[in-house]
């Protein structure tokens, strides 16, 4: 069956990228552990990517809350 793209979203597209060391290790160990698919783990990265971008530029922070309940600014360069 044909999934017909939604009007304001584009098709999918397949592309080849060159990843750095760091991000290969760290793209097998979170498709291995969350047991789903290279591609998987690459869409949510860019998809979660988007969404702290799309914030900061409304003047939001990315904060992560500690165990012991202290807030702490991310800084994602």
């Amino acid at each position: 069956m044909a999934v017909t793209p939604h009007p304001d979203h584009p098709a999918s597209e397949r592309l080849s990228v060159t990843l750095v060391p760091p991000a290969v290790v760290a793209v097998n160990e979170l498709a291995e552990t969350g047991r789903v698919s290279k591609a998987d783990v690459i869409n949510r990265a860019v998809l979660l990517l988007g969404f702290v971008e799309r914030e900061r530029a409304k003047g939001h922070e990315l904060m992560i809350r500690t165990e012991d309940g202290e807030l702490e600014r991310i800084h994602i360069l």
